[in-house]
């Protein structure tokens, strides 16, 4: 049992003096830069969607 209290307080001794936490500003912008990369893969997969659906649709209608 102390191995475990001895665990919890070396993570929060490290977590609390060692760890360097980004400011405000770094994490407003990398929120930014995913919400911008998710919003050109969601449109690149919405695109490719439509591509392939249109040709699946062209290749179904050439065979009746």
């Amino acid at each position: 049992m102390s191995n475990v209290a001895e665990y919890i307080k070396g993570s929060y001794e490290e977590l609390t003096q060692k760890v360097t936490w980004p400011t405000m500003r770094e994490l407003q912008n990398s929120a930014v830069l995913v919400l911008v990369a998710a919003v050109i893969i969601s449109a690149v997969i919405f695109g490719m969607d439509q591509i392939i659906g249109y040709l699946i649709k062209q290749f179904y209608s050439s065979l009746t």
